[in-house]
């Protein structure tokens, strides 16, 4: 059986290429089809309860900020502080 290790790494490189292909503008139908992978894997692993809702959503975040960047916030600056959106 492979451990945990194991099998979020394979997630997290499903996630990259899934990311990278939109990134890169490959086809509709071969990013749908890699979203449809990465979901079904994500729902395996949430129904066996091999990870949580939890860390799946901060392994997603990681993988999307590792591709596109830091997530940008508008600041509004006569407070200094982030605007309401």
């Amino acid at each position: 059986m492979r451990t945990k290790v194991e099998v979020l790494g394979e997630l997290q490189s499903m996630l990259r290429d899934v990311l990278a292909a939109s990134a890169a503008g490959a086809t509709q139908a071969r990013i749908a089809r890699a979203h449809g992978y990465v979901d079904g894997y994500m729902r395996a692993l949430l129904d066996l309860g091999f990870a949580s809702r939890a860390e799946l959503l901060q392994l997603v975040a990681a993988e999307r900020e590792r591709v596109s960047g830091p997530a940008m916030r508008v600041i509004d600056p006569a407070c200094d502080e982030t605007a309401a959106a």
